[in-house]
């Protein structure tokens, strides 16, 4: 039995590193959402908290990027399905579970592409980096469907459990934080439309003070 370990390793070895290195990344991009929400929304307001869960948000966002690379380099080394350059870079197309490889791929991306983002928000601007960050939970649905379509921990009963604990989470937390979103919006409305009145009323004012006659003494 432990003569066939080296042949097992050689043969199936890169296919379990890719798997594990695809339910780590999973779980790191779970974490780093639920912490993001959490920050967000701000559901809990503590001195401090906020800039601990900063720093756990971003190492969680790093080390997730990292896993999804090593996810696509193992497999692209995977002896028994050879997916080529095409199967890991190219959306839709590899030959195996083409659909929910695709969705892979497209959260693979877009975790890059929001991820680095964090470095150039100076660049882009707090406002409209905020807009696109909010994608970040696009990414974790992505990443869940494709790995309930096309990974084969699915059926563990470790796997399910994962998937339910944690999807009710992140689903209150970012419906919480579109409600936090909504009523700043309308509160940034509000006061705007006070302030247009308050600026009417003054040049009213204005007005009928110059338009009242003259009194000669």
């Amino acid at each position: 039995m432990i003569s066939g370990i080296p042949h097992t390793i050689a043969k199936q070895g890169w296919w379990i590193a890719s798997r594990s290195s695809g339910v780590v990344a999973l779980v790191l991009v779970t974490i780093s959402v639920l912490i993001g929400l959490t920050m967000a929304g701000k559901p809990i307001r503590k001195p401090g908290l906020n800039r601990k869960l900063l720093a756990v948000h971003e190492q969680t966002a790093l080390a997730g990027l990292v896993a999804i690379c090593v996810h696509g380099l193992t497999l692209l080394a995977d002896p028994w399905l050879k997916p080529g350059l095409t199967g890991v870079l190219v959306p839709f197309a590899m030959p195996l579970h083409t659909f929910w490889t695709g969705l892979g791929v497209i959260a693979g991306y877009l975790a890059m592409l929001l991820g680095l983002s964090f470095y150039l928000r100076k660049n882009i601007g707090a406002k409209l980096w905020r807009k696109a960050h909010r994608a970040t939970v696009a990414v974790w649905a992505l990443g869940l469907i494709h790995a309930l379509g096309s990974g084969t921990d699915t059926s563990s009963l470790w796997f399910r459990a994962f998937a339910l604990v944690t999807f009710f989470p992140i689903a209150l937390l970012f419906v919480y934080r579109l409600g936090v979103e909504r009523r700043a919006e309308e509160r940034k409305h509000l006061a705007a439309r006070q302030r247009r009145r308050r600026e009417l009323l003054g040049e009213r004012e204005m007005l009928a003070e110059y338009e009242q006659p003259l009194t000669v003494r």
